[in-house]
C-alpha cells in the first residue's frame, strides 16, 4: 500500500531540518504507535522499517521508549518452558 501525505511547504521544510527524511520519520512514527498499541507484531513493525532481526526491533523501540510487552500469560509461559527443560522445579 502507497500512502502519499501532503504537508505544507513550511511544515515540511521545519521537519526536514530538525530530523531528516520525514517519509522515513512518519514510518517509524506509525510502527511505534501500533506497536504500542500491540496492533502491529514484532515480526510485521521489523519487515515494515526493514529491519533484519527483532533485536533491532527491540532496540528501536526502547529507544523510542517504548516498553516492552510482557504481560502475566507470557510469564506463565516462560515458567511452562523452564519447567519443560527441567531448569525449574516442578510446583
Amino acid at each position: 500500500m502507497t500512502i502519499q501525505v501532503e504537508l505544507p511547504a513550511d511544515i515540511s521544510a521545519a521537519l526536514e531540518k530538525s530530523g531528516g527524511d520525514v517519509s522515513r520519520r512518519f514510518l517509524e512514527a506509525l510502527a511505534i504507535e501500533g506497536f504500542r498499541k500491540r496492533e502491529l507484531t514484532r515480526s510485521q513493525v521489523r519487515r515494515m522499517l526493514g529491519f533484519e532481526t527483532s533485536v533491532q526491533v527491540d532496540a528501536f523501540m526502547k529507544q523510542a521508549g517504548v516498553p516492552f510487552p510482557y504481560d502475566v500469560q507470557d510469564l506463565r509461559a516462560d515458567f511452562e518452558t523452564l519447567k519443560e527443560l527441567g531448569n525449574l522445579p516442578a510446583e
